[in-house]
């Protein structure tokens, strides 16, 4: 399995480009992937998990454009009720569990210049360096994807609107429980929320970058 970029900040640390980052974000936007890498062990898993392979997919070909395009894709699953929480180690366990939750992580599997966060609470703003990361990427816009649509993914999306982000949610990206459920979710976002749900493949990125020769 490749190895993960880790995160480790104080509460006064000061954010150095060189702690967190190689570089800046691309056109200043990020792709932020919530709780897709999970052993689907949790209350109403047999619920959300078939919504997850649904969109995977659709989560796999955005990261892929936004990587071709200097994007980078940041992982933000929950810790699992325990500080010693380890990313690489969740995604063994959840590839050695085997079923679709293996066939999701395998498809969404992180790559060496990927970033992640650990959360203990449902938005990956919440006692995680996530703020201190987008600050040094500059990120200015934020794709969020994952499930659940009205759970996790929400309230991260609404902290990353309180910091001050422009937000993306991408409607073929996200899931949740029911379809009636993400429907719902999808409305209050046009009409209460004021976040973005376009389609992942009409999101606009940066060009491509050329291959060196």
């Amino acid at each position: 399995m490749p190895s993960t970029r880790r995160l480790s900040l104080s509460a006064s640390a000061s954010p150095s480009r060189g702690a967190l980052a190689v570089e800046e974000a691309k056109g200043g936007t990020a792709l932020l992937i919530v709780d897709m890498i999970s052993c689907w062990d949790f209350p109403d898993a047999d619920k959300l998990l078939p919504a997850a392979v649904a969109v995977t997919p659709s989560i796999a070909a955005l990261k892929r454009r936004c990587k071709a395009g200097g994007v980078p894709a940041i992982y933000a699953n929950d810790n699992r009720g325990r500080w010693r929480s380890d990313f690489g180690a969740l995604v063994e366990l959840s590839m050695a569990g085997g079923g679709p939750g293996a066939t999701v992580t395998a498809s969404l599997a992180p790559d060496n210049d990927d970033y992640f966060v650990l959360k203990p609470q449902q938005s990956a703003f919440v006692a995680t360096p996530l703020e201190q990361l987008l600050g040094v990427l500059k990120v200015r816009r934020l794709i969020v994807t994952g499930v659940a649509s009205d759970q996790c993914v929400l309230s991260t999306a609404n902290d990353a609107r309180m910091h001050g982000l422009e937000v993306v949610l991408p409607k073929d990206c996200t899931a949740t429980q029911t379809a009636r459920r993400h429907a719902m979710l999808l409305e209050q976002c046009a009409t209460v929320f004021g976040i973005a749900t376009t389609s992942g493949s009409r999101i606009r990125l940066p060009a491509a970058r050329a291959r060196k020769r």
